[in-house]
């Protein structure tokens, strides 16, 4: 039997109260371990959030971010954005990928908060899920960094880690959402979501997890499943492991 399945196997019997303590665990050991933990899109809005968390689909933040300065000195909020030639808007954003369908959304989401809201971003989740482009996702992302409304981001690193942590054992992210919202409580959504994606861009990587430098393998179901060898694992963490941190 391997490692991780050993790791696994740990954990399968484990009940309902056991697994929420060891959720909440694990949550204080990533606030120890990522404790300027944020969101790393950049923004000083609700509507350059809610543009660059739409512009952030299948690239990388750092991608989105290079391009985002340009498109908001060009377009600085909704009414600007609105009225924009979608040629215009391409080429600016174009580095992002899908940037004809990137440049639609963002267009008529701009146009749908011109009509309906003038201009101005919806502060709820019912209303955010309306505008082209934003699902649940977005709206979390925008809802607990602009608005301090608590939201789970189920973006993919949260998805993987959620199912590594045995939070859940589902891949839609709705079900994810609601199961690992029942171990936490609402004030704790908005940053338990900066630290699992940190932990999963910077630690668990979705190829090859850094299992052997990992601060978290005492409580982790899937412990093994990456490197195992310290010296080789903290080769691949993608930050600077605080000392004591394991």
């Amino acid at each position: 039997m391997s490692v991780a399945e050993k790791s696994a196997r740990r954990f399968r019997q484990e009940t309902p109260l056991g697994r929420t303590r060891r959720a909440r665990k694990i949550n204080r050991i990533l606030a120890e371990t990522y404790p300027d933990a944020h969101a790393e899109l950049d923004f000083t809005n609700a509507f350059e959030l809610l543009v660059a968390t739409v512009l952030s689909a299948q690239t990388t933040d750092i991608r989105v971010n290079s391009v985002t300065p340009a498109l908001f000195r060009a377009h600085p909020d909704a009414h600007s954005l609105a009225a924009a030639q979608l040629g215009d808007v391409e080429e600016i954003i174009r580095p992002t990928g899908f940037y004809r369908a990137k440049a639609k959304s963002i267009v008529g989401l701009a146009q749908e908060l011109v009509e309906r809201w003038d201009g101005e971003v919806p502060g709820e989740l019912a209303a955010l899920v309306k505008l082209p482009g934003v699902g649940r996702k977005t709206a979390n992302v925008v809802l607990g960094n602009a608005f301090g409304v608590p939201g789970l981001t189920i973006d993919t690193h949260f998805s993987r880690l959620a199912r590594r942590f045995l939070w859940t054992a589902s891949e839609d992210p709705v079900r994810i959402e609601a199961d690992v919202a029942e171990l936490f409580p609402a004030r704790d959504w908005t940053m338990l979501s900066h630290r699992v994606i940190w932990h999963g861009r910077r630690i668990c990587h979705a190829r090859k997890p850094a299992c052997g430098a990992c601060p978290l393998a005492s409580l982790c179901p899937s412990f093994g499943v990456g490197e195992l060898d310290p010296d080789r694992a903290r080769g691949l963490l993608r930050f600077e492991l605080a000392e004591g941190a394991q």
